[in-house]
């Protein structure tokens, strides 16, 4: 069966994506930083829970040796933590706030790529498919999310690069870029969140379990074929035409 690797896989977006999978009949290495949901996740199928900060490279290393040790290869990466912080002014902005967003949305994503990218090249048959879980705010920014917006738009730059780079070891690169799935990261969006023109309002929110569906359809595409980039967005969301 094939083996896909899912990052931020305790909640959210990657648990979705995780138990979609598993059910589907992949193998499932489930890498997040919280022990108990990630066991409960991966006893669902074929899963391997590994604790792994994204962050940390070692970690990084050592997780997708682990991998590699139970399963004998990774087919699919889906790239996926990643956090949110405080929303603010860039002269307000805390720096904390700004080297987390770029250690893990930036560095642990590069981290996650590089590891996937190394082994898809060395194992046999070689190739596979690195999934990354931009956002909408990789293209169109919310107001004070500077941090968020300027690393997942570095994300449209790295998936770039890694389908371009990836073309002569069989390795595909995309991209799916989410608006307003239900989990605990957006769950604010949907009590009030502030709009260009300064209001706060409430906007409409999709299922995670919808994003996993679009997720499986991009990680089960036969070699030749590639969604270099996928928007999947709640219907009725002020994405288009924000600002």
């Amino acid at each position: 069966m094939p083996v896909m690797i899912v990052t931020g896989a305790s909640a959210g977006i990657g648990r979705a994506v995780a138990e979609a999978a598993l059910k589907d009949g992949w193998q499932v290495a489930c890498l997040a930083r919280r022990t108990e949901p990630l066991e409960e996740v991966a006893a669902q199928g074929d899963g391997l829970p590994l604790v792994c900060d994204v962050a940390d490279p070692v970690a990084v290393d050592a997780a997708f040796a682990a991998v590699v040790a139970r399963f004998g290869r990774v087919d699919v990466l889906f790239n996926n933590a990643g956090v949110f912080p405080k929303g603010a002014l860039i002269d307000e902005m805390d720096l904390a706030d700004w080297d987390r967003a770029v250690s893990v949305n930036l560095n642990g994503m590069v981290y996650c790529a590089r590891a996937a990218f190394a082994q898809m090249r060395a194992q046999s048959p070689q190739g596979g498919r690195i999934i990354n879980n931009g956002s909408i705010a990789g293209q169109v920014p919310r107001p004070r999310s500077l941090a968020y917006t300027v690393t997942k738009h570095a994300i449209n730059g790295l998936t770039k690069q890694l389908a371009l780079d990836g073309r002569g070891f069989d390795i595909a690169a995309g991209q799916i870029d989410v608006g307003n799935a239900r989990t605990e990261l957006a769950a604010r969006m949907e009590a009030g969140v502030l709009q260009a023109d300064g209001s706060v309002r409430s906007e409409p929110m999709m299922e995670a379990r919808d994003v996993a569906k679009a997720v499986l359809h991009m990680a089960s595409l036969p070699p030749g074929a590639n969604v270099l980039n996928m928007t999947v967005m709640a219907t009725e969301m002020p994405f288009v035409g924000r600002g």
